[in-house]
């Protein structure tokens, strides 16, 4: 499809999607990675394991960008429902 044919919110919907999808896979790959190195090295005395750390922090980070992504909360759909609000007021005026 030619990029003049494309509707540009949805294109640039299906762009934040594809680097969403990009980005948990990476994440999901590295976490795998990290625990797998944790496990096969023995497993030190501390009380935490210490891929823990970047599987909570990368995974609030990957979770908002979800939530960014495919939440209700995007800056596009809070214009629309915004307008439409105003329209609506606008019309019970007159």
């Amino acid at each position: 499809m030619e990029t003049s044919q494309r509707d540009p919110q949805l294109w640039r919907m299906a762009k934040e999607r594809a680097k969403f999808k990009s980005h948990l896979f990476t994440y999901v790959a590295v976490n795998i990675l990290l625990w797998t190195i944790w496990l096969l090295t023995g497993r030190p005395g501390l009380p935490l394991p210490w891929p823990i750390w970047s599987t909570v922090f990368w995974g609030v980070g990957v979770a908002i960008q979800g939530f960014a992504t495919y939440g209700n909360l995007s800056r596009g759909n809070l214009s629309e429902r915004e307008y439409e609000r105003l329209v609506r007021q606008r019309a019970d005026r007159v």
